[in-house]
């Protein structure tokens, strides 16, 4: 698809690489570590803190730490759920989530795979009848999940270049089906299963055939497999209303003229399954733990969530393909972290753990603007600090620069 400076599929996948500042867009560092190394930092609340009350780097209004696992603890919150009242934002407040909403979508398809009710190489267009191109018959629902499937880019839906359009273009509203037309001129950009390119659109097709499966909305699915068996009370699939309702951060862009303009309400239609979801970090900590110790999947789909496409499968730039069923890997200072970033307007996300859960961390923070890669410095900070080991002499060596 066409990439604009603020368009919203920019900030849907930013990356978690390194002590770096994280590049705009959709990739991760990939690696073949399989496994965490044996030591990890102790924690160093000051430094934590310090991490998340830098809110100059990049410009952001609140910022929320939750970090868990056995190697430790800790809960850190910075800046103001609201400017106009500057209530301080709390560990509670609820956040749009962007495409975390994958990690949600992904498991409740494979699911229905254990019950038998779907199969991975079932062709979409099976599945799915008349809304793909007879010529996309090779596509399947594994290919979707694990970002495989080599749909066209969008034709003819808004890609804003400044806060003053995305603001006009706010209560588009389109229909999941007028969507996925958008992204079926022209053919298949590779043969599905041979390349790997991240792509939104392959979640609102998910989320479709979760639709078409059980016979009601995702988001029902998502209620009744996920949210109430965890006891995800701030979690919300909102379907059509643009709003956020009960206590939550806002979200802001700054405009022209150097204010700052809510951006809370929003019609999330053209990221239904794939970004539109509301949570809490709590809620979010508890879904990966849930996830990762295999109360929601029996164990050989759980692993597929922690495989990667085969070697020779690649991004379209040539880089190792760094996204798994739902999930996304990423080795920082040689630690080995599985989960995904998230990002809508105002709403940056990302929910990490090792998967052995000794570390594991979810950050919510609202930067104001997209700056060529600068509103993904606080992940990067916290992540290195997460992970970063003094050497035996006392001293910290530099984290290897790992590419976004």
């Amino acid at each position: 698809m066409t990439s604009t400076r603020m368009s919203r599929r920019a900030f849907a996948g930013t990356a978690l690489a390194g002590t770096a500042a994280l590049a705009a867009g959709v990739m991760l560092p990939a690696h073949s570590a399989a496994a965490s190394p044996a030591s990890l930092p102790p924690l160093e609340p000051t430094a934590l803190q310090a991490a998340i009350d830098d809110l100059e780097q990049p410009p952001s209004t609140a910022a929320q730490l939750r970090v868990g696992g056995t190697a430790g603890s800790w809960r850190g919150t910075s800046g103001v759920a609201d400017i106009r009242t500057q209530r301080p934002v709390t560990p509670h407040d609820k956040v749009r989530i962007g495409s975390i909403t994958k990690v949600f979508v992904a498991t409740v398809v494979l699911q229905l795979v254990a019950e038998g009710r779907i199969g991975l190489d079932a062709p979409v267009c099976r599945v799915l009848p008349g809304l793909l191109p007879a010529r996309f018959a090779a596509v399947t629902v594994a290919h979707l999940l694990n970002h495989t499937s080599g749909l066209p880019d969008h034709v003819g839906i808004p890609e804003p270049d400044s806060a003053e359009e995305v603001f006009r273009h706010r209560f588009d509203h389109w229909t999941p089906q007028e969507w996925v037309a958008t992204a079926t001129h022209g053919p298949l950009k590779f043969a599905p299963g041979t390349r790997q390119e991240y792509r939104g659109i392959n979640y609102v097709l998910a989320a479709l055939i979760v639709d078409k499966v059980t016979g009601r909305p995702y988001g029902q699915a998502v209620a009744n497999r996920i949210l109430r068996p965890l006891g995800l009370a701030r979690t919300v699939v909102p379907g059509d209303d643009p709003r956020i309702h009960g206590r939550h951060v806002h979200g802001y862009l700054t405009t022209a003229d150097g204010g700052l303009r809510d951006i809370t309400t929003y019609d999330q239609s053209s990221s239904r399954g794939e970004g539109d979801m509301i949570s809490a970090t709590s809620d979010l900590d508890r879904m990966l733990t849930a996830l990762f110790w295999g109360e929601l999947l029996p164990p050989e789909l759980l692993q597929m969530m922690f495989t990667l496409p085969p070697n020779g499968i690649r991004m379209l730039d040539g880089s190792p393909a760094r996204y798994s069923t739902g999930l996304q890997q990423a080795v920082v200072n040689g630690t080995v972290f599985w989960g995904k970033t998230g990002e809508t307007y105002g709403y940056k996300n990302a929910v990490f753990s090792t998967r052995d859960q000794r570390r594991r961390f979810v950050l919510a923070y609202h930067p104001t603007a997209a700056r060529n890669g600068e509103e993904s410095q606080l992940v990067a900070r916290v992540a290195d600090l997460l992970t970063r080991v003094p050497s035996s002499d006392g001293s910290v060596a530099a984290a290897p620069s790992l590419r976004g």
